[in-house]
């Protein structure tokens, strides 16, 4: 098969959309299958297939899209700058993938809501199109506008349904929609009312061998002698609630001393994270490494995972720890509770609850027969749950099925 895996999405891009892409093409195309990627350039100037060396600039559409799409001729576009921007954006996703032809693939993926439904209304009539649902884009951003009244967006205002509208309607684009858990499919069916008897629930899985070559590598990093080291790497960005981490250590640091924190990752909120660990006189134990390629490294000189996030899916990060056999602390955020059994293969605290949090971690520290129990049921649940393999022959299953109904 011929297969485009499309995103709205930056790519390259260090987050877990392009992580999964890049892993599926090369489980794909190692089984014989040919893979293209699409999607926004680094810096938002084009639509590219950087494997191909494809692209076409945003610069060339403009003047064609400001023609047809202005206040007065269609209003709803303008009645708020982030429609405004994420409408022109799809637009243009649009016309650069009609641009590239679409008709040469067999299976269109989209990975996003943005891409299912721009792809939707410009791939031909027999191509099928499979729309992965890796997040709830409407949820992220309504839980945003809500922390951040600064913002102006309330729940009656345009901006607020818009995003409920595009998930919705991105979500109907697929036969079949994907998601990766049954946290994402009951939202999508009861919260955005997406009726589509075509919803498909296949899990992440984890390309173990390139885990453990990268492992092998090692990491120029040293563990502090006499420090058990807590590790969290994400994006440093609000929705991953790295400050939720932050006031949990500087609870824990009133109990214990013998441990350091590696906050690996980069992002918007880097300067504002760092000012809250100076304020709680945690420069000497919370340590900002940056965004590194030895993750896997990393976590081989880690005793304790952190994922303290406000809303996430199915987070790769914890797939990796889980495989490395290190205990995950990790909030009960969305997808997360289907990752870890808690007690058992992971510690699962509330949303925004730091006081909680710093227990879990202090138990970890004081209890290491529990901690090492903790790690050897969670290397066992990655070995059999997180196949790449797995995932891949349910993946293409689907596209048989899907291809099958165009036929």
């Amino acid at each position: 098969m011929k297969i485009l895996l499309a995103t709205y999405w930056l790519i390259p891009h260090v987050g877990g959309v392009w992580k999964y892409m890049t892993q599926l093409k090369e489980s794909l195309e190692a089984r014989g299958h040919e893979v293209d990627l699409l999607g926004n350039s680094t810096d938002y100037s084009k639509f590219h297939v950087p494997n191909r060396g494809w692209e076409l600039s945003k610069d060339l559409l403009r003047p064609m899209l400001s023609a047809k799409l202005n206040p007065d001729s269609a209003p709803a576009l303008f009645a708020g700058p982030l429609i405004t921007f994420y409408e022109m954006d799809r637009y243009f996703l649009e016309l650069a993938a009609a641009y590239f032809d679409l008709n040469q693939y067999d299976i269109i993926d989209t990975q996003d809501i943005f891409a299912a439904r721009a792809l939707s209304r410009v791939k031909p009539s027999h191509k099928p199109l499979v729309a992965h649902v890796h997040g709830s884009v409407s949820a992220e951003l309504k839980r945003f506008f809500q922390m951040n009244p600064q913002s102006g967006v309330t729940n009656n205002d345009p901006e607020w349904k818009y995003f409920e509208s595009i998930e919705h309607y991105g979500a109907l684009s697929g036969t079949p929609t994907i998601t990766a858990n049954h946290w994402m499919k009951n939202l999508l069916v009861y919260e955005l009312s997406v009726f589509n008897p075509n919803i498909e629930v296949i899990q992440y899985g984890i390309d173990a061998r390139t885990f453990w070559n990268k492992a092998s590598q090692g990491t120029t990093i040293s563990k502090p002698a006499g420090k058990k080291v807590i590790i969290c790497p994400a994006r440093l960005t609000f929705v991953k609630g790295i400050d939720v981490l932050i006031s949990a250590l500087g609870i824990l640091r009133n109990y214990r001393n013998d441990w350091v924190c590696w906050i690996v990752g980069a992002g918007e909120q880097r300067e504002e994270l760092e000012n809250q660990v100076q304020g709680l006189s945690l420069q000497n134990d919370c340590l900002f490494l940056g965004e590194r390629d030895d993750v896997p490294g990393l976590l081989a000189l880690s005793d304790i995972f952190v994922h303290s996030c406000i809303q996430d899916n199915q987070p790769f990060s914890v797939m990796e720890a889980q495989l490395a056999g290190v205990p995950v602390c990790i909030s009960n955020a969305s997808g997360l509770p289907e990752m870890a059994e808690h007690g058992r293969t992971g510690l699962i605290h509330p949303v925004k609850d730091p006081m909680v949090l710093s227990e879990h971690m202090r138990l970890l520290l004081e209890n290491e027969p529990f901690r090492l129990e903790i790690a050897r049921q969670a290397k066992k649940w990655a070995d059999s749950h997180w196949s790449m393999d797995g995932m891949v022959d349910r993946l293409i299953e689907v596209y048989h099925k899907a291809l099958n109904q165009y036929h």
